[in-house]
């Protein structure tokens, strides 16, 4: 069993959609990004590359190359996957916070946890999605940005482990 975390923040900004979890919700500001700026999504990604040993989502999908702009992170997830399960490795589970003062984001979240089982090929029950406030303190609070703390969990055969180190 291998275990990674991951974080991702962006700021918000006017004239951006607001992506979360692979759901399009409806607010005056989304996130600036070079991709779709999904920080649950991101947050994922950069905790099952950890996991597997794979380097960071900056490594694989840099914000240079003009492929990746605004680009859906669940295609993103969805090749992520492709690589750690050709790494031998299985995800066991994901689990997310998604910090934002608002919008409030509790009616999204059967579908944020969907799309990201979907692009995993996973059963939902295997995704968490949690969302919490941080009590309006700092440029969180401030509702300048969101953020968003990933866990994943792998499995592999014994093989893979005893490679790995």
């Amino acid at each position: 069993m291998r275990a990674g975390i991951g974080y991702d923040v962006h700021p918000l900004v006017r004239g951006r959609r607001l992506v979360l979890g692979g759901v399009e919700i409806a607010f005056d500001k989304g996130m600036d990004g070079h991709s779709d700026a999904d920080v649950a999504v991101h947050a994922i990604i950069d905790a099952l590359l950890g996991a597997a040993g794979l380097d960071d989502i900056g490594t694989h999908f840099p914000s240079s190359d003009p492929q990746y702009r605004d680009i859906s992170s669940l295609l993103l997830l969805r090749h992520v996957a492709g690589l750690v399960r050709s790494g031998g490795w299985q995800v066991e589970n994901v689990d997310t916070t998604i910090v934002a003062e608002e919008p409030r984001l509790g009616p999204f979240v059967g579908q944020m946890r969907q799309n990201i089982a979907g692009a995993l090929g996973l059963d939902a029950a295997r995704i968490s999605v949690k969302c919490t406030t941080s009590k309006r303190l700092g440029f969180l609070g401030a509702g300048e940005g969101i953020a968003a703390h990933a866990v994943a969990l792998l499995s592999g055969p014994p093989e893979a482990e005893t490679e790995a180190g």
